[in-house]
């Protein structure tokens, strides 16, 4: 019973370190990365269809994404969902390619998106304490149905707090590293 507890509060856990993972692939450093592209869909014959589905994106140099769309039709389809999107980046076309440069991040940039990064390290933080409370609350569900005794009660609590921590400090981790990532002129 309590083994199962623990294994739905790992896996929940997961999903939220999963999910911040995801989150900063979004928040852009100084250099070019396909990531920054992901939350970008276009409509593609009435369904809404990821870049990468389209085109291919390349890094061209350190600073500079290509696309090559796959159908010569979607180039300005393309250059207005970028746009319209909230990465500050304007597309410049030549022919059939669509090239992004990225800016450089001042330090007034480069404080908000730390600011966007521990914001979104917070959001992990508190999924990651909502699957500990919902184990936590199974657990002494289970002991007041008599399931189980307060021994094994407060190991399971001692289990899941120390999974928990372990989290925390992955969250930690890579908000450290998002953090240094950005700093770097």
């Amino acid at each position: 019973m309590i083994n199962e507890i623990q294994k739905d509060a790992q896996e929940r856990m997961n999903k939220s370190l999963a999910a911040l993972v995801n989150a900063f692939k979004k928040v852009r450093t100084g250099r070019a990365s396909p990531a920054i592209l992901e939350g970008i869909t276009i409509d593609y014959y009435g369904t809404a269809t990821q870049l990468s589905q389209v085109a291919n994106i390349v890094v061209e140099d350190g600073r500079t994404l290509a696309l090559n769309p796959w159908e010569k039709h979607l180039v300005p389809v393309i250059e207005k969902a970028i746009m319209k999107s909230d990465l500050g980046i304007n597309p410049a076309t030549s022919g059939d390619t669509i090239r992004l440069a990225m800016p450089m991040l001042t330090e007034e940039t480069r404080k908000d998106f730390i600011k966007v990064a521990r914001n979104e390290a917070e959001k992990g933080r508190v999924s990651v304490r909502n699957a500990r409370r919902d184990a936590n609350s199974d657990i002494k569900e289970l002991l007041k149905e008599k399931e189980i005794s307060e021994d094994e009660e407060r190991k399971g609590e001692e289990q899941i707090q120390q999974l928990t921590n372990k989290m925390i400090a992955e969250i930690e981790s890579l908000l450290a590293e998002k953090e240094k990532d950005l700093m770097k002129v």
